[in-house]
């Protein structure tokens, strides 16, 4: 099944029950049932989910502007906002969440969610969590995976030739085909270590004469400047790692400075303590028990993934949290069905984000 057919079907049943006034009821005997965490997660909010010329990835803009404030507003009528600190103090108190109790979080620290994002959870009166990787906000260098994209989609090459991976495509004509050739290479790209992953990466840089460090203005990371006013205004922030890189496919030593490097970091910069990690593409092959112990010695007392699902807050799966992907196709009626029930209504776990 198609990923536009999952998306269809979940949206038609969602229409109708929105229609039918079902959704309410629905929550409400959810929520009689079961006693957990919802953790939104976002990446990119865009003025338009399809921008004219975008050489990046459009999977990874969450919402338009517009649909992330009715969104926004949605959980604030009909759930609990909570932050990231609140929740840790119910823990620590050994008390039960509130009923509704949700999370926002966003992952990797584009500008956009200063720009775009920021001024509406302000103007609503909300806060978010936004993991960054501290080694981006320091360069202000693309993102590597994002990179990868805008080389597929810009370069002049016939070809597409990535022997590690077995991988001898023709390059198309048009964008929308070279984001799906895109997307079908990152899914193989993360099966290999981190070195292999930034070797193809770089091997391509150089041959197709496209260097990072040249950077783009469609896919910067935010500044400490703009974090900092961010996080005076409220907002939280949290660890992405340094450079984004899958930390279970590092050496440990490399997976200790990924994890270590970011908090200290995080801590000189905002002047506040790091207690929330959120692992970088963060699916299955991310994550696993030597990262889940490094993250905990390094002072880290929480850390979500990109599974998705709810979580039950025990100590069991304080390391490995679950969240709610939202992506651009979701409107108003699916967002609310979603978030109302996510066993029906959001997508199963994607591997191919981060």
């Amino acid at each position: 099944m198609t990923l536009s057919s999952r998306a269809g079907r979940r949206q038609i049943l969602a229409r109708r029950s929105h229609a039918a006034g079902l959704l309410p009821v629905l929550r409400q005997l959810r929520s009689a049932l079961r006693h957990d965490l919802r953790i939104l997660a976002y990446h990119r909010v865009l003025e338009s989910a399809d921008p004219d010329g975008f050489s990046f990835d459009t999977e990874l803009i969450s919402a338009t502007g517009e649909q992330f404030r009715e969104q926004m507003r949605s959980i604030k009528r009909d759930f609990h906002p909570m932050r990231f600190d609140q929740v840790l103090s119910y823990i620590d108190a050994n008390r039960r969440l509130p009923k509704g109790a949700i999370l926002v979080t966003f992952d990797d620290g584009y500008d956009d969610n200063y720009r775009i994002a920021y001024p509406i959870l302000r103007e609503l009166g909300m806060s978010a969590m936004f993991f960054v990787s501290t080694g981006h906000i320091d360069s202000g260098m693309p993102y590597a995976y994002d990179w990868l994209v805008h080389m597929i989609c810009t370069t002049t090459a016939p070809k597409l030739l990535a022997p590690e991976l077995g991988v001898d495509w023709d390059i198309p004509d048009t964008l929308a085909e070279r984001r799906a050739l895109a997307a079908r290479l990152l899914d193989q790209l993360k099966s290999l270590n981190d070195a292999g992953q930034e070797a193809l990466i770089s091997r391509l840089e150089r041959e197709w004469a496209i260097p990072r460090d040249a950077g783009h203005p469609d896919c910067r990371p935010m500044s400490w400047e703009q974090l900092r006013e961010m996080h005076e205004g409220g907002m939280e922030i949290g660890s992405h790692g340094v450079g984004h890189r899958m930390l279970a496919k590092l050496p440990k030593d490399q997976m200790n400075d990924e994890v270590n490097g970011s908090k200290r970091t995080l801590e000189r910069e905002l002047g506040a303590p790091a207690h929330v990690l959120s692992y970088p593409v963060g699916g299955p092959d991310a994550f696993d028990t030597e990262t889940v112990e490094v993250v905990r010695s390094a002072g880290f007392r929480m850390a979500c993934s990109y599974m998705a699902g709810t979580s039950v807050v025990e100590p069991g799966s304080r390391y490995s949290m679950r969240r709610l992907p939202v992506e651009s196709e979701m409107d108003g009626a699916w967002f609310s069905a979603m978030v109302a029930l996510p066993e029906v209504f959001s997508y199963s776990s994607r591997l191919r984000t981060g």
